[in-house]
């Protein structure tokens, strides 16, 4: 009997596939998304700014972890808290045109089969009532009653 030499491939990442390497993402997200996501967290409104000044505290007072701008899927969701399967989107006015409430409808319907919750503010609930909306997420996370 001959024994068989077990070894693991070659790894497509850096250098693997005879020296060659492949060009790929290391996440699941198509490297488009990718770019799109990081040209939205640059060109953040002013309601988004505000409440990630908030959320990017939940980490140390809750030890939750908060995504801005990320892609899930074919969508970039303003806020993710993945571990809670949470997506938090803020509105402004394209949002309330009937081709922005159909593509948020459609949406929303493609983020839940995915096993997502979404909430919403509008730009104005923000502006007017920051507190409450912070309470809103709190208390989907279970940590408000």
């Amino acid at each position: 009997m001959v024994p068989i030499a077990l070894s693991k491939p070659p790894s497509p990442w850096r250098g693997g596939i005879e020296g060659g390497g492949l060009i790929v993402s290391p996440s699941l997200n198509s490297p488009k998304a990718l770019s799109r996501a990081r040209q939205l967290r640059r060109t953040m409104t002013d309601g988004e700014k505000q409440l990630w000044q908030d959320l990017k505290d939940f980490k140390k007072l809750y030890g939750i972890h908060v995504r801005r701008q990320t892609p899930i899927g074919p969508y970039v969701a303003d806020f993710a808290i993945h571990s809670a399967r949470l997506v938090i989107e803020v509105d402004g006015e394209h949002h309330f045109t009937p081709s922005g409430m159909t593509k948020d409808k459609n949406r929303d319907a493609w983020l839940a089969e995915a096993g997502y919750r979404v909430i919403r503010f509008n730009t104005g609930e923000l502006a007017d009532s920051f507190d409450s909306c912070i309470e809103k997420i709190l208390h989907e996370l279970g940590l408000m009653k």
